[in-house]
């Protein structure tokens, strides 16, 4: 009797996942949600960043994990890297399950 292979790891697309990330430090009026939407989209992301009334800026991002994971490490970066806007003094990160319905990357 023959065993049934299993496909070798890594193969296929990944799962998707998705973060939510609030972005501290000066990061309203800058450009930053622009910036982040540029970069997300092309990372092939969909989600969203958004101005909070706190001064924060949330970033809601979904798709592979290592894609996900690509633009918070962007977000952390100091500003002379891709020559981001604005100064991030902090990124806390939630993960959750992506949402179906989610496509493309908007400013809101």
């Amino acid at each position: 009797m023959e065993k049934e292979q299993q496909p070798p790891a890594g193969d296929g697309p990944a799962p998707p996942v998705r973060a939510v990330a609030h972005v501290r430090g000066r990061v309203q009026g800058v450009g930053f949600r622009w910036w982040t939407r540029a970069r997300a989209l092309e990372l092939g992301l969909a989600g969203h960043a958004s101005n909070l009334p706190d001064g924060r800026v949330e970033v809601s991002a979904q798709g592979p994990r290592a894609d996900v994971e690509a633009l918070l490490e962007l977000l952390r970066e100091q500003p002379t890297s891709h020559r981001r806007p604005g100064s991030v003094t902090g990124v806390t990160v939630q993960w959750h399950p992506p949402r179906p319905t989610v496509t493309g990357f908007v400013e809101k």
